[in-house]
């Protein structure tokens, strides 16, 4: 009896959370790509453009890890010539975690370099905790920049994805213990 009661306060602690409670500076994981994950049918280009990635938010790669890699690469210059040759970090697993553990560029790439030419490249430009969504700039795959206004208050697509990993977690953890 007292797991059951465990498993409501956890349940209960998941559902306020997701309809609206709101904790100051709550972490937000992107899904890189969204549904399609990491793959050369992804533009991930535009699943970016608009996203505001902050310090504290992950960012989750999904792909085949027989088809594809990821790298981590230093510079600007490296990311746009699709050269991982001296990478920073390689995520080769198919599932990755990236914490934003600091403000600044950061640069993925598809190990593959027909891929990353063919536009499986990602740049998160990481910004303090506090930073309003107005006025963010982002930069294409092709160097442009833009500034795009910001979003509605409704969820985003990182949003759901937070609650859609919560309530994942929260299902497995269920069917773990037995219920």
């Amino acid at each position: 009896m007292e797991r059951m009661g465990l498993v409501v306060v956890v349940v209960m602690a998941a559902v306020s959370f997701q309809l609206g409670g709101n904790w100051a500076h709550a972490q937000v994981h992107h899904v890189v790509g969204g549904d399609r994950g990491w793959e050369p049918s992804t533009d991930v280009a535009a699943w970016s453009s608009g996203r505001v990635f902050r310090v504290g938010d992950k960012i989750w790669f999904t792909y085949s890890a027989a088809q594809e890699g990821i790298a981590e690469l230093k510079s600007k210059e490296e990311y746009e010539s699709c050269d991982a040759t001296n990478p920073i970090r390689m995520f080769t697993d198919g599932l990755n975690s990236i914490l934003l553990d600091g403000e600044g560029i950061r640069y993925f790439v598809s190990s593959r370099t027909d891929s990353c030419k063919n536009g499986l490249k990602l740049h998160v430009e990481v910004v303090p905790p506090g930073t309003p969504e107005t006025q963010n700039i982002t930069t294409t795959s092709h160097g442009s920049a833009s500034r795009l206004a910001a979003s509605p208050t409704s969820p985003s697509g990182s949003d759901r994805s937070s609650s859609s990993f919560a309530l994942f977690f929260i299902g497995f953890w269920l069917c773990y213990m037995g219920f």
